[in-house]
């Protein structure tokens, strides 16, 4: 190999690397760190973080496509962006879980390293450009996970729910694996450009094809949470300690859009017309069961899982209307509104979990609905945030959740296809069947009394990481134009190559 392809060969996984050495570093150095709250193991964690963070962007605005490592990795702007939302992602999570941990004999090198070894999945599955590759990302990503849920070893509820995400995970894995079985067999490739080019000759077995994606395809509903593989959603966010809730809340799903882009679009868009049905109407199922199981919770983390469900209901929409006819001009706005409508999710979402950490203390978890009572005369600070997240995703202008909104609702009437206009219709109505769950926790934290009148002490670091995640979620809602430029060309830029 020569010198400018091997300097070419890692280039493209810098990011992978440092993150790798990073993770290795952290646990480590955690094992001579003697304070109690691991605050050295802390600031070395985001620290790694943040120069990863930067890398991607860096790299996102050189605006370069490689291919490293036999090809079976591909560093380009929508790896890159994801890639950089999913690092400050998580460097969010981190800031607001430090207080809760502290207080509940989590603060260990474990939740650091375990947490860097997640990211470095989801990572690995951004640059994939090979199945074998995107399946060893899911796994590495979701074996730490299944780790940090069951952190709490003598939480019993913890335990619970590391098993049965232990459990379904390894099936939904089961069933991605089989299908890229199927498809490898029917292609004879494992690289996703090759299996394009197999499927674009129209000389390989159609049946095999299709039973593969069906595999494939349920594979990732595991992944996104989606309706009819949700049911370890709601299980999970209750059960697993709220600092790792807001972990599998955040990136993984950043993951789940990005690996169904690399595989559908990028690898299979011949097979669109198929593979679309199926999203469509596993959309519209976690539309209806997401917006009308939410109403019936009284546990807010159970009502938020409800919640992710019906929101990548949404994503799944903007995902199935990208190819319409055999006619891909519209696949650029259908799937950069997608990718926009995730990425505004996960900023929510982040603040959502991190208003109910910062109100816990020792010995008192937030989890009911009836917990959250009279916020607003306890910290009007708080609650006033928690309003600005319950408002965007309910999709209450100016919020980024209505712009969000309205850009895959474009994108489904802009085919000026019947069917996509009734779906666009159906995502009104359902989202205002959503409206009431969210608002009702404006309403208890408004209107409702105080049980417990104590006020609420926050530390300095995470009130301003929280400022400025509700200031993003408002100001990104005013002026959505240049998150949705950048999600737009990170598209064109993947699709073009």
């Amino acid at each position: 190999m020569s010198s400018t392809n091997l300097m070419m060969n890692w280039t493209a996984v810098v990011p992978q690397a440092v993150l790798l050495l990073a993770a290795c570093t952290v646990a480590l150095v955690d094992l001579w760190v003697k304070h109690p709250e691991r605050l050295p193991t802390y600031v070395l964690t985001q620290l790694c973080l943040l120069g990863v963070a930067v890398l991607h962007l860096g790299y996102f605005d050189a605006g370069f496509t490689l291919y490293s490592m036999q090809r079976m990795m591909v560093a380009d702007p929508m790896g890159h962006l994801m890639g950089f939302f999913a690092t400050v992602s998580l460097m969010i999570c981190l800031a607001y879980a430090r207080p809760y941990v502290q207080s509940r004999d989590m603060a260990k090198g474990e939740l650091y390293s375990l947490s860097l070894f997640s990211l470095l999945g989801i990572l690995v599955m951004l640059s994939a450009n090979n199945f074998l590759v995107i399946y060893l990302g899911l796994e590495v990503m979701s074996l730490s996970l299944y780790a940090l849920v069951a952190l709490r070893r003598d939480h019993l509820p913890s335990t619970e729910a590391a098993m049965k995400y232990f459990v379904l995970g390894a099936l939904s894995s089961g069933f991605l694996l089989y299908g890229l079985s199927m498809m490898y067999g029917a292609t004879g490739s494992l690289d996703i450009p090759e299996v394009f080019n197999a499927i674009a000759t129209g000389q390989i077995n159609k049946s095999v094809l299709i039973f593969g994606l069906v595999f494939v395809v349920a594979g990732l509903g595991f992944k996104l949470g989606a309706v009819p593989f949700h049911m370890w959603v709601p299980d999970v966010y209750q059960g697993a300690p709220t600092a790792v809730t807001v972990m599998i809340a955040g990136a993984p799903k950043l993951a789940a859009f990005a690996i169904a882009f690399r595989m559908l679009v990028e690898g299979m868009l011949g097979l669109a017309f198929d593979w679309q049905q199926m999203l469509l109407v596993m959309a519209v199922a976690s539309l209806v069961l997401g917006n009308l199981a939410a109403i019936a919770q009284s546990n807010v983390k159970r009502m938020l899982g409800y919640s992710t469900i019906s929101q990548m209901g949404f994503v799944l929409l903007g995902m199935g209307a990208g190819v319409v006819h055999g006619n891909t001009l519209s696949a650029a706005n259908a799937y950069g509104s997608s990718m926009f409508y995730v990425v505004t999710y996960v900023l929510t979402t982040l603040g959502t979990f991190g208003v109910l950490m910062l109100m816990c203390r020792k010995g008192v978890e937030v989890e009911q609905v009836s917990d959250l009572a009279g916020l607003a005369r306890r910290s009007p600070w708080l609650a006033g945030v928690m309003a600005i997240y319950m408002f965007s995703l309910t999709g209450i202008p100016p919020m980024v959740g209505f712009y969000a909104k309205v850009s895959v609702l474009q994108a489904l009437i802009s085919t000026n296809v019947t069917g996509y206009l009734v779906l666009a219709v159906v995502a009104v109505l359902l989202s205002l069947v959503g409206a009431f769950y969210y608002l009702r926790i404006v309403k208890v934290m408004y209107f409702d009394e105080a049980v417990d009148t104590s006020p609420i002490a926050t530390t300095g670091e995470a009130r301003t990481v929280m400022a400025l995640n509700g200031a993003a979620v408002l100001l990104l809602g005013i002026l959505p134009g240049g998150l949705m430029a950048l999600c737009a060309r990170a598209i064109l830029q993947a699709v073009a190559t």
